[in-house]
C-alpha cells in the first residue's frame, strides 16, 4: 500500500500532461490534416511560409498556389497553414 502512495504523484502528474498537453495537441494535428486534405482549387490558403495565395492546381502531395502578382508556386500540401476563405465562400460572394 505504501508503494502505491509513493507512485499516486507520478501518475496524477501523467494524466494532468496528458489532457492539458498531449491531448490538445493531437487534436490540433487532426484538425490541420483534415483542412490540408480538403483543399479545393480556388480556396485562398495561407502558407508556413506567410504567402498569400489562391490554390490554383492540386496534386496528391503538393500543391500549386496562385499569388497576387499572377506567379505560381508549387507548395507540399504539408506548407499550407490555413485556409482563409473556402472556395464555395468565394463563389458565393461573387
Amino acid at each position: 500500500m505504501q508503494q502505491i502512495m509513493g507512485l499516486l504523484p507520478f501518475i496524477l502528474m501523467f494524466v494532468l500532461f496528458y489532457f492539458l498537453l498531449i491531448r490538445p495537441q493531437q487534436k490540433r494535428q487532426k484538425t490541420v490534416r483534415q483542412m490540408q486534405s480538403d483543399l479545393k482549387k480556388g480556396d485562398k490558403v495561407v502558407t508556413i511560409g506567410g504567402l498569400h495565395g489562391t490554390v490554383d492546381a492540386i496534386d496528391e502531395g503538393s500543391v500549386v498556389i496562385k499569388s497576387g502578382d499572377g506567379s505560381r508556386l508549387t507548395f507540399d500540401r504539408s506548407a499550407i497553414r490555413d485556409v482563409v476563405a473556402s472556395s464555395s465562400t468565394v463563389l458565393d460572394k461573387a
